[in-house]
């Protein structure tokens, strides 16, 4: 393997370090809940609401990220992103209104989020042909370890140091090793400047029936894909669980998503990247129908892990897809203006089943919501395998 070659895995643990930190700081949110509930008498719709936006701009901004990225590079677009996810957590800290915290969490951990993550998923794609799927997942744990980390670091630290505390130290562990992991990503272009100008443009690609499809897939699944993310804790509270066994609950997601990111590439690769990509959408479907029957602890722990296998799964899963259809041209704006989809989704999910649970006081009603949105987000993916998805790049 030349040395060239061999940097591509050297992106690939950048990539996943970057995810790590970023998705710690967004899923850590789970562990605020109860203290943001306590310290400002808010409703759960209006808490939730924190995290939604965050998340609805996280998945805006990849687009513009991802363009730019394209043009001038992913690490000085990465760089800014820790940056702002660090003054984000470090000024919310000092928040004293539910709605500082839209200000400063939401806004600058969203748009922290969304610089790091295309960007870096974007460089590992043109280093990989046959494996990128395994590389592109590898990459993508990232994103489950943050899952994992995040809120267990979060509830510890907020036991010792408060919730302004735990806000601190994870400005802290975002700026050190987010920095350090986006000073040594690379694009492969800075190798080979004609590989990037294989594969459609992305105003070429947007015009294509597979985008649109991809794209009403993502909005669907994303309507009930976070609400377990924000509101698992409450619920165990309310089902005569401790905090701590709903933050583990979060924590197994996370796992589980470990899991699904790492050992999907191997078999999609033999079976198909779609056909997987509509199984995992099912996969949510029927998770989603056993949390709506649960009671017992370890069914809700079952839940949780194969949750998040699914989870992580389908999230590697899709910049391969994208790569498979429209090459390395432009594929970090493509997978940005795709996320776009996911954050509208986002935007609604987690929010609706907050309004939902404060009117009702019951979170039924949007698990089995997010049931019939997850099949029918499989169901999006079917016409892309009879006919409507056939790859649009030859590369």
């Amino acid at each position: 393997m030349s040395g060239k070659s061999a940097y591509g895995w050297v992106v690939v643990a950048a990539a996943f370090t970057l995810m790590l930190v970023g998705f710690a700081a967004a899923y850590s949110f789970a562990a605020f809940f109860g203290a943001f509930e306590a310290e400002f008498g808010a409703s759960r719709g209006d808490i939730a609401l924190v995290f939604s936006v965050a998340a609805f701009l996280w998945f805006l901004s990849g687009a513009p990220a991802g363009m730019i990225a394209d043009r001038y590079g992913a690490r000085r677009v990465a760089l800014f992103g820790v940056c702002c996810l660090a003054v984000a957590l470090s000024v919310a800290s000092r928040a004293h209104s539910l709605g500082v915290l839209y200000v400063t969490y939401s806004i600058g951990v969203g748009l922290g989020v969304g610089l790091t993550y295309v960007p870096s998923i974007g460089a590992v794609q043109p280093w990989f042909a046959a494996n990128r799927a395994f590389a592109s997942g590898l990459a993508v744990a990232g994103i489950g370890a943050g899952n994992v980390a995040g809120p267990l670091l979060a509830a510890w630290w907020i036991g010792l140091f408060g919730w302004r505390g735990a806000f601190l130290g994870l400005a802290l562990f975002v700026l050190v090793l987010g920095g350090l992991a986006a000073a040594v990503i690379k694009e492969k272009s800075r190798y080979s400047s004609s590989s990037l100008a294989e594969g459609l443009a992305l105003s070429a690609a947007v015009r294509t029936t597979p985008f649109w499809l991809l794209f009403a897939s993502l909005v669907l699944s994303c309507v009930g894909l976070f609400v377990p993310m924000v509101h698992l804790v409450p619920y165990a509270v309310d089902a005569g669980y401790s905090e701590a066994q709903g933050v583990t609950l979060v924590s197994l997601i996370g796992l589980g998503s470990l899991v699904g990111r790492f050992a999907v590439g191997g078999p999609a690769d033999r079976l198909g990247r779609l056909p997987s990509l509509s199984a995992m959408y099912a996969g949510l479907g029927a998770m989603f129908i056993l949390w709506w029957a649960a009671s017992a602890y370890w069914v809700l722990a079952l839940f949780a892990v194969v949750f998040g296998i699914c989870y992580g799964a389908y999230v590697a899963l899709l910049p391969t897809i994208v790569m498979d259809l429209y090459g390395p041209r432009s594929v970090s704006g493509i997978i940005g203006c795709l996320y776009t989809g996911c954050g509208i989704g986002t935007l609604v999910g987690p929010w609706l089943a907050g309004v939902a649970y404060d009117s009702w006081g019951s979170y039924q009603a949007p698990i089995a919501a997010g049931a019939l949105f997850s099949f029918a987000a499989a169901l999006c993916v079917l016409p892309l395998l009879y006919g409507k998805g056939q790859a649009v790049y030859r590369g």
